[in-house]
């Protein structure tokens, strides 16, 4: 202590001043230290703490929660519903179904028992909202507000069925919109000399932007294939799942060349033309069927405006004259 006390005063010489800073300094910094010290081992411990009530106490609490119970019963009415109607050996309705929840974009082996706990909750609700509603809205006896919840509870019935028709046509809008540079994208990386697999790839990459849908199908494809799917198997279902011709006659096309051993290549380069028609001539028939198209709004809302221009100078003359 007395040979610190001597290299202190010969580092500050007679500054008494300067030596009580530095000693303040040193008892702040080491209190301060202390304190954080003593806070983080505290946070550790109550972190600890928490992780072991969580798998203690509270999780046998949890069990005997009313959340914890709706949850299981939930997920016992779920299984029960994908056990009965979404296995591999319901009918022919099912299957279809699951191929449409699939095109839908749909991709969870339960959206088949989804689907049904969605129609049916769906049909309660809206019976049961027509049925409070319905005094409001409509004047008359009992038998009318059993209609309206009837026609309502019928309406939820059909409305889950009606968003997955228009989810559907609407991502087939996008793929068949896609595939034509779906195809001229993948004939450039097969004259470059990629092989499918890195090709579709780099595909599926190239269109994430412009059309997420068909990449990410593009992607599970790819996916499929180093799972250790054939490449006739992965773009069978890759057709499937857009539900469009252009995607199940590519799957036919690839497996006939692979089968007869011609150019790959080649077989790309006429379907992707063959494609692009396809997209010229759906473009075409679009603007000729315009003029037909515009025939009904015409009549309805212009012709009528055009008649009361023409004819009510005549009224306003005609009656005039009468006076």
């Amino acid at each position: 202590m007395d040979a610190l006390l001597d290299l202190l005063s010969d580092l500050f010489g007679d500054s008494p001043t300067a030596m009580m800073s530095l000693l303040v300094f040193l008892a702040a910094a080491t209190l301060a230290f202390g304190v954080m010290a003593a806070i983080h081992v505290r946070g550790a411990i109550k972190k600890r703490a928490a992780g072991v009530a969580v798998g203690g106490s509270e999780r046998s609490d949890e069990k005997r929660s009313l959340r914890y119970a709706s949850r299981k019963a939930a997920a016992k009415l779920i299984d029960y519903t994908t056990r009965h109607y979404a296995s591999g050996g319901a009918g022919g309705d099912n299957r279809q179904l699951r191929q449409r929840l699939l095109q839908a974009g749909f991709l969870d082996p339960r959206a088949v028992a989804f689907f049904f706990i969605g129609r049916i909750a769906a049909a309660i609700v809206l019976a049961g909202a027509g049925f409070l509603f319905a005094p409001f809205l409509v004047s008359g006896p009992d038998s009318t507000t059993w209609m309206c919840a009837w026609v309502a509870g019928l309406a939820g019935y059909f409305l889950p069925n009606v968003y997955v028709n228009r989810r559907i046509a609407a991502r087939q809008t996008e793929h068949r919109t896609g595939f034509p540079d779906f195809m001229d994208l993948l004939v450039v990386c097969a004259d470059a000399g990629l092989s499918m697999e890195a090709a579709l790839d780099r595909v599926g990459r190239e269109l994430g932007d412009s059309y997420p849908s068909l990449s990410s199908n593009i992607y599970m494809t790819t996916l499929e294939m180093r799972a250790g799917r054939t490449l006739s198997e992965a773009l069978e279902h890759f057709g499937d799942r857009l539900g469009l011709e252009e995607a199940r006659s590519f799957a036919t096309l690839l497996q006939q060349s692979e089968e007869l051993g011609s150019s790959l290549t080649d077989a790309l380069r006429v379907y992707s033309d063959d494609m692009r028609h396809k997209r010229m001539s759906r473009a075409e028939e679009k603007a000729y069927s315009l003029p037909a198209r515009l025939s009904v709004p015409l009549m309805i809302c212009i012709f009528p405006v055009i008649l009361i221009v023409i004819m009510l100078p005549v009224y306003v003359r005609f009656k005039m004259s009468a006076y």
